[in-house]
């Protein structure tokens, strides 16, 4: 059965007002969250969404009852600081499924907090969809049990997971990965450094120190320094830092008052601002698969409080960290983790990506990246899956 009759088939069933409560605990999740509400949307008009979530979420038409930006955490000890804010929002969103008794609940990530939230959903009869799995093929694979029993359909955006959860008795569907649905077909460099007064520096490094408070924090001062030391070899070198949405350009500035380097700050499409970057400095998670289908080589840093650090070294079963050599099964960007993230480190990792010799060779590998991720539509196949289980 195709999309279409699928849909037809549906929307009748819809047609009075349904009620969809969704989960996004971090900024990629509000993003990946705001495509598939708009997806669902424009499938079946008559559906009232309310969640947790950010500022796109909220612009795509769902009713925010906790801010992501409360609860964004990275690491294990780092959970203590937002305990009070997670708990209540989690007793909300309990009394939310107790009372209202929503058709669906859709959960993006965030597994220690989603995963609880699905228990109560099953206790209320309420069908859960999770899209975007808990990585328990790198750490507490014991959490597929909970899966099994509390989720009713596992929608997964990396092509080797699908297998993974299959084998283990999950009811599971690969339906690709959200972000090339982004990525457009081409930016003009030259136009876009033109528009950003950025034409007459060259190379320009990209800073991507993450989307929550803490990393940038720990990643910032690093990046900027490594630049620093970068410029003392490229005189005309500048740099750009694209804002994450859950982050304040005031928070991010007092990093950069005193820097040594040109840093712009920019707001909008990250893609544009990644055509005009040579090379990369970027936190571990999901903006490295940005990178890569930007075609932009790149250094990964991971900083977490040593307590967290010392936990994940107990139960991480994962040869690396960052997403892009997850995905190609192999290291296609160089990791510097904890102690490694200084700036003198950064710049050594950095300096050969801007040769042409090694530049080739990471630029294939980037492109296996792009390819192992398969085409798009993952908003659409999942907000067809979300329908099929209201109906």
């Amino acid at each position: 059965m195709t999309g279409g009759a699928r849909i037809s088939v549906l929307s009748p069933k819809l047609s009075s007002k349904k009620l969809v409560v969704i989960v996004a605990g971090e900024a990629s999740a509000d993003l990946h969250g705001s495509k598939l509400v708009k997806a669902m949307k424009e499938k079946c008009p008559h559906l009232r969404f309310v969640g947790i979530g950010g500022p796109l979420m909220r612009e795509a038409g769902v009713e925010i009852l906790v801010s992501s930006s409360e609860m964004a955490v990275v690491g294990f000890s780092e959970v203590f600081a937002k305990l009070g804010r997670i708990s209540n929002a989690y007793f909300r969103l309990k009394s939310l499924l107790r009372h209202q008794r929503p058709n669906l609940l859709i959960l993006i990530d965030y597994p220690e907090f989603n995963l609880r939230v699905a228990k109560q959903a099953k206790k209320c009869h309420v069908p859960v969809l999770y899209y975007i799995s808990p990585q328990v093929w790198a750490w507490r694979s014991g959490r597929v049990k909970q899966i099994v029993q509390r989720v009713d359909k596992l929608a997964v955006i990396l092509p080797f997971e699908e297998e993974f959860f299959r084998q283990k008795g999950v009811n599971v569907e690969y339906v690709g990965h959200p972000l090339l649905d982004q990525v457009p077909e081409y930016v003009d460099p030259v136009q876009t450094k033109v528009e950003l007064g950025m034409e007459t520096f060259d190379p320009i490094i990209g800073i991507l120190p993450g989307s929550r408070k803490e990393e940038v924090r720990s990643l910032l001062p690093a990046m900027v320094r490594a630049a620093e030391i970068i410029s003392s070899e490229y005189e005309s070198l500048a740099c750009i830092l694209p804002l994450a949405p859950t982050i304040d350009s005031n928070f991010v500035s007092t990093f950069l008052d005193k820097a040594g380097a040109r840093v712009k700050l920019f707001k909008g499409d990250i893609y544009k601002a990644l055509s005009v970057c040579r090379v990369g400095m970027v936190s571990s998670g999901t903006a490295t698969l940005q990178l890569a289908m930007a075609g932009v080589p790149m250094v990964i840093a991971y900083r977490i409080s040593p307590i967290s650090y010392w936990i994940a070294r107990k139960v991480v079963r994962v040869r690396h960290i960052g997403l892009v050599n997850l995905v190609a099964g192999k290291e296609v960007a160089p990791e510097l983790i904890q102690d490694e993230v200084t700036g003198e480190n950064l710049a050594k990792a950095l300096l050969p990506m801007l040769r042409t010799a090694h530049r080739e060779k990471v630029m294939r590998n980037l492109n296996m990246v792009r390819e192992a991720l398969g085409r798009g539509g993952a908003s659409q196949k999942t907000a067809e899956l979300a329908l099929d289980l209201m109906a």
